[in-house]
């Protein structure tokens, strides 16, 4: 019998060889790898001495010969190429042992460039490795050191490598060079210009993720789950929050704290105020900008007391010892923030089944070249992430024309922009510099609420939250009857338009004094005059934000 041995990873790879070195199985190397098997003793072949040519471009070119292709790809049970392997006097190669150049490892250092990137993708390994893949029946392919022993076990007793044992090694090793050349397509993928197509919506969309961990289940407990990450996960996601504390992550765990800290990044763009984010089955049950961690902590919590018992609570500044008090006050599945302090951990600690995450970079935005995966039977909906707010260019013109004979303070300014150029005025009544703050924060947040979403804020903080209902109204509604603080004087944000006026009425008739939302409905109109008639604000954004 003849092995090839070529490996970057050379954990195990000397125990390897000298186990089958002693059952008289001839070892054929190359490059680093002969050398390390030499050095220790191991009888080995160089593999210019079989293939009677010398390495060469420095090493991009050693095992692509037919003397080792031939000697893998020949399959036994076919005479004509025995006979063949016998004239051009190949030898069959039984055992194949590769891994592949460190591609993963160089792309992970900070400042490869992309010379280095490309000298560090593999062609002969993958070649090997899925030719003797494909002849799994008569060749045995180890592409993984923890597969050695049971190989080794196997030639042990019985001589050779059972049927079932290569038919499993060589589905791992077509998985291992699938994820290969797919990290690779997607760091060459990453490298274009963001408004280049094939930069984030190729034709074919290739993409690799490796195992975190297996979880105790799905969504429910008859379900099997797993939670994967990026090969490269972009600094302040979820993938690189630390455990302090807590029992491992359930997969409803994993999902809800991702919509926690996307919530929490989009209040923190352009603020550096603490704030807080408390999330209950994906959905904002809270949110709150205030002058300590401690008091939007109190804010968020007021919202729906109720809701953020058991919830996820996400936070953009170190929680110190005054917020773990409060927390410590209710039961919080997670609570996930930049650091914790040495007395707020001690505290929160306290419960052993809250999870304390560490993520250090909470407040880095979501990349604009991020995409957004929905899974659906039989394929998949990808889509760039929604990281605008607001898009005055997008905003439908009223109906109502400016008059320059009104009343001062009644003067209409339909289709003024304000706020930086971000919102058009569409009623008549102009909102105030708090209202105007108050309705950012409520759209951040209903941007990051299950459809139909209405969001209520009052004061820097959420007061109601109307998430996932069938009908706009409905949502309006929920918030109404469901809302613990004086609605009056607040603002009322909603994810897309209103098809009917009724929204606008309700909303005004339970306090609230301005209204944003984006627009674009028949019957804008009709809502803009409920507004003048109720003497209410009204603002479009001109960007929709559905979320199912």
């Amino acid at each position: 019998m003849r092995a090839v041995i070529s490996v970057s990873d050379k954990t195990g790879v000397v125990e390897f060889a000298r186990e089958l070195a002693a059952m008289d199985i001839e070892i054929v190397s190359t490059g680093g790898t002969y050398r390390k098997l030499a050095e220790a003793g191991v009888p080995v072949t160089p593999v210019d001495k079989v293939t009677g040519f010398p390495e060469c471009l420095d090493g991009r070119v050693k095992t692509l010969h037919p003397a080792i292709h031939g000697g893998i790809l020949a399959r036994r049970d076919m005479p004509s190429h025995m006979d063949q392997l016998r004239k051009m006097k190949i030898e069959t190669i039984d055992i194949v042992a590769i891994n592949l150049y460190p591609f993963k490892a160089t792309i992970m250092k900070p400042g490869t460039e992309l010379a280095d990137a490309i000298e560090n993708i593999d062609i002969g390994g993958p070649t090997m490795l899925r030719s003797s893949a494909k002849n799994h029946k008569d060749v045995t392919v180890v592409c993984d050191p923890a597969d050695y022993t049971g190989v080794v076990d196997e030639l042990k007793k019985n001589s050779e490598v059972s049927y079932e044992t290569k038919y499993r090694l060589a589905l791992k090793v077509f998985q291992h060079t699938a994820a290969y050349d797919a990290m690779i397509a997607e760091y060459l993928r990453k490298r274009l210009p963001s408004d280049d197509p094939a930069a984030a919506l190729p034709d074919d969309l290739t993409m690799t993720f490796e195992k975190v961990q297996e979880l105790r289940y799905g969504e429910n407990p008859h379900q099997a789950a797993v939670y994967y990450k990026e090969i490269k996960p972009w600094d302040g996601s979820l993938a690189k929050a630390q455990q302090l504390h807590g029992k491992e992550l359930s997969f409803n765990n994993i999902n809800d704290t991702n919509g926690a800290l996307s919530c929490l990044k989009e209040l923190c763009i352009g603020s550096d105020a603490p704030a807080v984010v408390a999330v209950k089955h994906a959905n904002p049950c809270g949110a709150a900008v205030g002058d300590t961690l401690a008091d939007a902590y109190r804010k968020a919590h007021d919202c729906d007391p109720t809701s953020i018992f058991g919830g996820i609570v996400a936070c953009n500044k170190p929680v110190d010892r005054e917020t773990a008090e409060e927390m410590h006050k209710i039961f919080l599945e997670i609570v996930i923030a930049p650091d914790f302090e040495p007395d707020a951990q001690e505290i929160l600690s306290q419960k052993k089944n809250v999870r304390l995450l560490k993520l250090q970079d909470i407040t880095s935005e979501i990349p604009a070249d991020d995409i957004d995966i929905k899974k659906v039977t039989g394929g998949l909906l990808v889509q760039n992430a929604d990281t605008g707010l607001f898009d005055v260019t997008n905003a439908p013109k009223p109906d109502q024309p400016a008059t320059d004979d009104a009343d001062a303070g009644e003067k209409s300014s339909a289709g003024k922009l304000v706020y930086d150029d971000q919102l058009m005025i569409v009623t008549k009544k102009e909102p105030s510099g708090s209202e105007l703050k108050d309705m950012e924060l409520a759209m951040k947040v209903v941007k990051h609420t299950k459809s139909n979403g209405i969001v209520f804020v009052k004061d820097g903080k959420t007061i109601a939250i109307g998430p996932g209902q069938t009908n706009r109204i409905w949502a309006v509604e929920n918030c109404i009857r469901r809302c613990l603080s004086d609605m009056k004087g607040s603002v009322m944000a909603s994810d897309a338009f209103f098809p009917f006026n009724d929204c606008v009425t309700a909303a005004a008739e339970a306090g609230a004094t301005a209204i944003i939302q984006p627009g674009g409905s028949m019957r804008d109109q009709e809502s803009i005059d409920k507004a003048d008639e109720l003497g209410i604000a009204m603002v479009f954004s001109g960007m929709r934000h559905f979320r199912h």
